[in-house]
């Protein structure tokens, strides 16, 4: 089973409502976990072709992760015209590419399609995700280092 094949697995599992997933194969086992209710799937698969690959379980979250809020918030305001970019994946949400690098987005900044917007990291891999929509980042809705969820809110963008 390559990377890919376990990235599809993850996207899967996050939509299904499956609370958790494991496949064994030889010396290749891979467990995958949710925070939904408990629904087992056991599934027989043939051998991969190569050397055995070993992954390490998935990390799941414990509770979901909150928005950041400031203290001194103003009322709620009309957001019905945000666009709210949502992640792609199960993982870490990370703002920068190290904690030595500058964030690669900031409130107030302007986006356009393509622009690397946050890291997710999935199972030791660093995931950019770029940007599919032009505008002003209003709001990041998650904490750097935070676990994420799949469809998850991370930035609502004013459109320009």
């Amino acid at each position: 089973m390559d990377i890919k094949q376990i990235q599809d697995l993850i996207r899967f599992v996050s939509k299904s409502g499956v609370n958790e997933v494991s496949i064994e194969q030889n010396d290749f086992k891979i467990t995958i976990k949710t925070n939904q209710a408990p629904t087992y799937v056991t599934a027989n698969l043939p051998s991969a072709e190569g050397a055995p690959v070993y992954m390490p379980p998935v990390a799941t979250p414990t509770a979901p992760a909150t928005p950041a809020t400031a203290a001194s918030e103003a009322p709620a305001a009309d957001t019905s015209k945000l666009i709210t970019v949502k992640s792609p994946m199960i993982g870490t949400f990370y703002r920068s590419s190290s904690p030595e690098k500058p964030m690669f987005v900031n409130v107030g900044d302007e986006i356009k399609p393509g622009s690397v917007i946050c890291i997710i990291e999935a199972m030791k891999l660093f995931n950019e995700i770029e940007s599919e929509v032009s505008g002003r980042v209003v709001k990041i809705l998650v904490d750097n280092a935070s676990p994420v969820e799949y469809d998850q809110p991370l930035f609502l963008v004013e459109p320009v």
